[in-house]
């Protein structure tokens, strides 16, 4: 009795810590640079990995990784590439560039750069982070994020009893809010405006494209449709750049004057209002060095732009523990054996309500994986681990296509049937309704939730070159409807829409009164 008590105490009180053994073998370094956006901190790890020995980037997006990825080889250093869909092995690199939850916790190198650090706060991804600060096999893990995430790093580097050093930096350029709204009409180039629905980005597009070249960015695009329209802004082939807050995140574009469209946004429950950390985050993205000494911030009318004015002025709130942290499949494996149960849902109930952490953690929230187990749970023929690794997919099944995808792709694991990628959308040169856009953007998704599965389970997800050549031309496709321009609205609602006046600045009130009535972060 005493040792099957014992067996369960070891069971549910975890030290997340000791789930990482070669991390704490290396006597690791943790290094932070905090700082805004256009503080050049992720140039400086980025410089201090590529002088490393052997290095490891992990970026929160595919897109910045790919980035990072193409930064190493214009440079003549070998690199690989890992992501949820693709793999680009070099047998001569000696450093990876990875999105973060594709770690591999086995492969020590001399430096990790961890990429936007404040992200383990996230309600969905933020397990991935907290995992890989505690983790990741580096004798130095230098981390770059905002100041909102001083303490909590802070708290897991006393948590590890690892030496901590704080590197602060300032951003290069000024950042000011407009002495006033500028609408529509009136906006000039190397703007971006701030919707936050994909619907309402299109929108825009149709009204400006008339009298503006306009380049698109949200995030149900693939990553290699986001690059093109985000190389067309940079390029000048595109004057203004429209975007959800897809654009966030690492993205350098040359952008002088940002205007928020709303204050507002949904956020997958109810529609709110924007929050400190969101609003300084996106409107970071103005004033790029090298391009603008100083950038612009503001909204399209006078409601918005005080709205952001405010917001702007209200201090980002500290991330404070407890860390979301996510089961293992060892930890699956362990609660199923003592439950004598292969139920996904049960184990992971169990996990989220008997689990004890030793340190500043709690168990993530589950709702969506919980959900998912329910309909796992009914194939009898998969599993646990098989289970477990659709339960983690990175796909939301909101999507009746990709719903559907995901159900036949259950049912080739299944039935262990080898299952030829099927493309469900037609590909076209052009398409100018939003309806078949959604449907080119979803079936990308359901390509690379496919290519996903290709690398768990390559027997059965086999036709990963097909797959690919699908991919491509899907993004050509869309890529070709965003430049014609997307048939949105009514002709009549866009009849109030004048001709913009011509203006070379931002603000020519503004621009002379520099310092009036302004609030500056620097």
């Amino acid at each position: 009795m005493e040792n099957w008590k014992e067996k369960l105490n070891n069971l549910l009180n975890c030290d997340i810590k000791s789930l990482f053994p070669l991390a704490r073998e290396l006597n690791r370094k943790l290094i932070f640079y905090v700082g805004p956006t256009n503080s050049g901190k992720t140039y400086h790890a980025m410089e201090k990995l590529k002088n490393s020995d052997s290095g490891l980037y992990l970026a929160p997006l595919r897109l910045l990784a790919l980035e990072g990825y193409e930064t190493f080889k214009e440079q003549n250093i070998p690199v690989s590439l890992i992501t949820g869909e693709e793999e680009k092995f070099d047998e001569d690199a000696a450093h990876i560039c990875s999105t973060i939850e594709m770690i591999d916790f086995n492969l020590d190198v001399d430096t990790c750069v961890i990429d936007e650090v404040q992200m383990l706060d996230d309600i969905d991804r933020g397990w991935a982070w907290v995992n890989a600060i505690i983790g990741a096999p580096a004798k130095t893990v230098i981390m770059t994020g905002s100041v909102n995430a001083l303490d909590a790093v802070k708290k897991l580097a006393e948590y590890l009893g690892e030496e901590l050093e704080i590197i602060k930096v300032k951003r290069k350029t000024e950042l000011q809010v407009l002495d006033k709204a500028i609408n529509l009409r009136d906006i000039s180039p190397n703007t971006a405006l701030i919707a936050f629905s994909r619907a309402d980005v299109l929108k825009l597009k149709q009204k400006l494209q008339k009298y503006h070249k306009v380049a698109v960015l949200y995030g149900n695009l693939s990553p290699e449709v986001r690059r093109e329209e985000a190389r067309r802004f940079r390029e000048g082939e595109a004057e203004i750049l429209i975007a959800t807050d897809a654009i966030a995140m690492g993205l350098n574009l040359p952008i002088k004057t940002l205007l928020f469209t709303t204050d507002t946004k949904f956020d997958g429950e109810s529609k709110r209002k924007l929050l400190p950390s969101e609003v300084i985050q996106i409107a970071g993205r103005a004033g790029r060095y090298g391009h603008h000494e100083i950038g612009y911030i503001g909204g399209i009318n006078n409601k918005v732009h005080q709205s952001i004015a405010h917001i702007f002025t209200i201090p980002v709130k500290t991330i404070k523990p407890p860390f979301n942290v996510k089961a293992t499949l060892d930890q699956i494996l362990s609660i199923s054996e003592h439950l004598q149960s292969k139920k996904l849902f049960d184990i992971l109930r169990f996990y989220v309500k008997h689990m004890n952490f030793d340190g500043p953690f709690e168990a993530i929230n589950i709702s969506s994986m919980l959900s998912i187990a329910k309909i796992l749970d009914k194939k009898r023929e998969l599993n646990l681990e098989e289970k477990f690794i659709f339960a983690n997919a990175p796909v939301t099944v909101k999507s009746p296509l990709i719903q559907s995808a995901f159900f036949s792709y259950i049912d080739a694991i299944v039935k262990n049937k080898p299952l030829s990628y099927r493309l469900t959308t037609p590909v076209r040169n052009v398409t100018k309704d939003p309806m078949e856009l959604l449907k080119a953007e979803d079936e990308i998704k359901k390509i690379s939730l496919y290519l996903w599965l290709s690398f768990k389970f390559p027997n059965i997800f086999f036709d990963e070159k097909k797959a690919r050549n699908f991919q491509i031309q899907l993004n050509q496709y869309i890529e070709n409807s965003l430049k014609k321009g997307i048939k949105f609205i009514r002709k009549k609602e866009d009849e109030s829409f004048r001709r913009p006046r011509r203006s070379s600045k931002p603000s020519n009130r503004s621009n002379r009164s520099e310092g009036r009535n302004r609030r500056r972060f620097r």
